[in-house]
């Protein structure tokens, strides 16, 4: 039995080893068009950081979505209308 362990075990390490230097390889060949919209890709981390320091994190609706069962049309009915009610 230990045997067995020990075999499958190196099947099984040598797989996943095989995998890391795959995606190693991969990592390095990126598509050229790809390349250049990530060069153009502004996003920083400041600038995310930005426009969560403008929203108003204070004042929000929690909106329930439906559940698996339910009609989503239904649900965006009764909402609608709780929130016409509301408002009134």
């Amino acid at each position: 039995m230990a045997k067995l362990y020990l075999v499958g075990g190196s099947f099984g390490l040598r797989e996943f080893a095989q995998i890391r230097y795959d995606v190693h390889k991969l990592h390095g060949k990126v598509d050229p068009t790809l390349k250049e919209k990530l060069k153009q890709n502004t996003v920083t981390l400041e600038s995310e950081y930005e426009k969560l320091e403008k929203s108003d994190l204070d004042n929000w609706e929690n909106i329930r979505g439906p559940r698996l069962w339910e009609d989503s049309r239904t649900v965006q009915k009764q909402q609608r209308e709780a929130l016409r009610l509301k408002r009134e």
